[in-house]
């Protein structure tokens, strides 16, 4: 609650640190997942510096602050010329990965719509008659707006293992996702799959470079060839990519061709808060031309107010990130990415092989990134592992390993991804990876109560409030104060065994309660 006075800034900064005390670590490596570090103090620092600088400029109104306007033009051609693009290249910085996807899609629906009215127009047929309006006009994109009824909303095509961002923008922007498997050794995309997806009413075709899951890489160049045969979009997905494999492959690993130098990719996204390192809400989506990146904008002119026009879904954002993003570019240069590049894809190579070395685990398929994915082997001698114990164990020993639940027939896996700083501690994290998974051996799989899974998939959660649904998860053991369980394996083991959708009700519960 608000306070009745003004505290001081040292009594502030010191709550701060306290509330901290039990966060993961940001630095050092020991997190394998959501922080980036490249081991550099000084290059925080810098970002730090500079975010702070920009912290109170609003990125609404780039008449008003031209600094911006600048930082973001140096910032979206750093890009553009790693990944095949050059100073022509048309770009906008967004605040994360799921925006610069959100932007993607809803620009390609955008030109569905208008290609698609056009050739309606062309025909002889009314705007009202088409499937769809005029992608000028300012509405919400709901499913059913520009007489898109039942059966005729624009379709997105993408692999099973491409980022739920893709679900997300669908479901905000009134559009239908195509999932299409992925082989289940490569976990590449299906080629063939993809082309008979492909329909009258496909918007856009994803694939990942790389997909998060297993750290592979779509076949670019045959979906995008395929995509453009059939006249439609193609986005690459390089957000965790874009700004790591260039420097991977100058580093000498083998990574074919993913980027705008592909004939067929359309756009494509690149997180810098990834393997650019800068401070969260860095990213930057480049397009192939400039009127697809008009269709990523947003435009009112419907109220007496200030003029409305955004590059992003978010109107008033702070510029910091942009600062802090601009400022570790500049502080890295080309040297110090490669560097980073070589020792990042040293530790992989050296974890790849570790991880394989060690009785009853295995690597899913052959990372051409430095994410990796451990599973179980389900045939070594002793039983399976039981990953999410595994994971537990290891966060006893102060290491997190990212749990990933089962999905389209690909196992439960813990993921793992290897920044700059991985090197140094990649013996110690195989070593804690080893005595971890003996001992979760040792204690078997996690104990789900009998029932539960059966139970949760025939209550009915809307009708639950968070309190209820608290007493619930306490009532198998699982408290949800201070932010929720330190020990996952029986609440993973629980979601492994629900089905997706049922997944994702319980989801959406435990975030709430935790929050209530």
């Amino acid at each position: 609650m608000l306070p009745e006075y003004g505290r001081p800034v040292q009594e502030l900064l010191a709550e701060l640190t306290e509330l901290k005390a039990g966060d993961l670590p940001v630095r050092g490596g020991k997190v394998t997942a959501y922080v980036y570090d490249t081991g550099r103090p000084e290059i925080h620092d810098a970002a730090h510096r500079a975010y702070a600088e920009m912290l109170e400029v609003n990125m609404l109104d780039p008449t008003a602050f031209p600094s911006m306007v600048a930082l973001e033009k140096q910032v979206v051609r750093a890009v553009a010329d790693l990944l095949g693009g050059d100073a022509a290249t048309p770009g906008i910085f967004t605040g994360g990965g799921t925006e610069s996807i959100m932007l993607a899609v809803k620009a390609a629906r955008d030109h569905w719509r208008a290609t698609t009215a056009a050739k309606s127009m062309a025909a002889g047929s009314t705007v009202a008659d088409s499937t769809v309006a005029d992608s000028t006009a300012a509405g919400s994109g709901a499913p059913g707006d520009a007489g898109e009824g039942a059966g005729r909303a624009p379709q997105l095509v993408l692999p099973v293992t491409a980022h739920p961002a893709f679900h997300k923008a669908a479901h905000y922007l009134g559009v239908e996702v195509v999932p299409v498997p992925v082989d289940p050794v490569t976990f590449r995309v299906s080629v063939p799959a993809v082309e008979a997806a492909i329909g009258d009413r496909t918007i856009l075709v994803v694939v990942s470079a790389p997909s998060y899951p297993q750290g592979v890489i779509d076949p670019v160049e045959e979906i995008a060839a395929l995509a453009a045969s059939r006249g439609v979009p193609c986005h690459v997905d390089a957000c965790v990519g874009g700004w790591l494999l260039p420097w991977l492959r100058e580093a000498g690993a083998e990574i074919p061709p993913f980027d705008l130098r592909v004939p067929g990719v359309t756009s494509i996204s690149c997180d810098l808060h990834k393997f650019g390192y800068a401070p969260k809400g860095a990213s930057v989506l480049l397009f192939a031309d400039a009127a697809l990146r008009r269709r990523a904008y947003f435009a009112s002119a419907a109220w007496p107010g200030y003029t409305v026009i955004n590059a992003t879904v978010q109107s008033s954002r702070s510029a910091g990130p942009l600062g802090g993003a601009w400022a570790t570019l500049q502080s890295l240069g080309r040297d110090g990415y490669l560097e980073l590049g070589r020792t990042t894809l040293e530790a992989t190579r050296r974890l790849i092989e570790g991880v394989s070395a060690i009785p009853g685990l295995r690597v899913l398929g052959r990372p051409e990134s430095s994410l990796v994915a451990i599973a179980a082997d389900p045939d070594a001698p002793g039983g399976a592992i039981d990953v999410f114990v595994l994971a537990d164990e290891a966060r006893r020993h102060g290491w997190f390993l990212q749990p990933q639940l089962s999905y389209a027939g690909i196992p439960a896996n813990l993921h793992v991804t290897v920044t700059g700083v991985t090197l140094h501690g990649v013996e110690a994290m195989l070593e804690v990876i080893a005595r971890s998974a003996e001992a979760a051996r040792l204690a078997g799989p996690a104990a789900v109560p009998d029932g539960l899974p059966e139970l949760i998939a025939s209550v009915d959660l809307e009708a639950l409030d968070d309190a209820t649904f608290s007493e619930l998860a306490a009532s198998v053991g699982i408290g949800l104060d201070g932010g929720g369980p330190q020990e996952m394996a029986v609440v993973n083991a629980v979601l492994d065994a629900l089905p997706a959708e049922i997944r994702e009700a319980v989801l959406v519960r435990f975030l709430s309660a935790i929050y209530s």
